[in-house]
């Protein structure tokens, strides 16, 4: 098992990453289902909290099915994160996470999210203010360091686990870096195999299949891995993972029934946490994903970003169904999917 102060997780627990626009409750539903262990909202603005911006506290909402969540927020200021610590904990998550890995310009500039990689003193004190303000656990999520020549995340490790976190999640990449190239995992060992770090360290960043959530399992020795992009359209990624880890057989890709049936319950639910004018659009950006490898399916798609009414998607999806039923999907390599100018920490 795996502790996070008072939540107890299973062996190598897979968690869900933050991801803006992306991590939302009927995201998370879905996800849920299909095998994540520990679910993590969008990230929220600290000081979009304590000026009780509607946008900051509707990122608040939580939904039993989906527990264990934890609550993330950035800032890069002490009171107005220990205010917004006190607004998260009204809510009751299982544990409050601090964003101190968000590479965008609009946050990193602002001295918020990876920005803080550039100032280890004040990230020591932003958290340490945090745990301070609240009984729940609180964990972090940071990069590397800012650039190849602030490489500093074992003695960020150390001083934050000395302040009072409970488990620290690694991506291995810089800010400079974005998403771009590969994610070095040898520095998140190195904080895993530090005698002194007692808390769980999970890694993030390119698991996109089974076969490589074993390797680096084997290979880094982290207590958990952390997946995002690979889930966008693919939440069977974690049940998945799971199979592999404790048979070494692979489950079959999901059929055409299950990823209309999967589309569809993340469309409802959707509907019914956003509206049916919001969570019509904002669930476009997921269809391309959910009808991956599917031919000459670019029609049905191009339909699906159109429509405007759930009903006639509903339609849409049932005749996709009809037409590929019995199409047998082959294993197709999950899309990294590039966010720039969002945040998948």
């Amino acid at each position: 098992m795996v502790h996070i102060g008072h939540l107890t997780l299973p062996d190598f627990p897979l968690l869900l990453a933050p991801m803006e626009d992306v991590s939302d409750p009927p995201f998370r539903s879905v996800c849920k289902e299909n095998g994540a262990d520990l679910m993590f909202s969008e990230f929220i603005s600290s000081e979009g909290l304590i000026r009780n911006a509607i946008k900051s506290r509707r990122k608040l909402d939580i939904f039993d099915a989906e527990r264990p969540v934890g609550i993330q927020v950035f800032g890069g200021d002490e009171e107005a994160l220990s205010l917004s610590a006190k607004i998260v904990e009204t809510v009751q998550p299982e544990l409050l996470d601090i964003n101190f890995g968000c590479p965008v310009k609009k946050v990193a500039c602002r001295g918020a999210g990876a920005g803080v990689l550039k100032d280890i003193g004040l990230m020591v004190r932003l958290t340490e203010a945090v745990v301070k303000s609240t009984n729940l656990p609180v964990t972090v999520k940071t990069r590397l360091g800012w650039d190849e020549t602030s490489l500093n995340i074992e003695e960020v490790a150390e001083r934050l686990q000395d302040v009072g976190i409970q488990a620290l999640s690694i991506h291995g990449r810089t800010r400079s870096q974005m998403y771009k190239g590969k994610a070095d995992w040898s520095l998140i060992a190195k904080v895993k195999n530090n005698p002194r770090m007692k808390i769980p360290i999970f890694g993030n960043g390119d698991i996109d299949s089974a076969e490589k959530a074993l390797e680096y399992k084997n290979r880094y020795g982290v207590d958990g891995i952390m997946i995002g992009r690979a889930a966008i359209g693919y939440p069977w990624i974690f049940n998945e993972v799971k199979h592999f880890l404790s048979t070494g057989d692979h489950l079959p890709p999901p059929n055409v029934e299950s990823r209309v049936q999967v589309c569809r319950k993340h469309l409802i639910h959707s509907l019914a946490w956003k509206g049916p004018v919001v969570g019509i659009n904002e669930m476009r950006r997921h269809y391309a994903n959910y009808l991956k490898g599917l031919p000459n399916i670019k029609e049905y798609r191009n339909r699906l970003v159109t429509l405007k009414l759930p009903e006639e998607i509903h339609e849409v999806l049932d005749e996709i169904e009809k037409e590929f039923a019995g199409f047998e999907m082959q294993k197709t390599p999950i899309e990294l999917i590039n966010y720039h100018e969002k945040c998948a920490v």
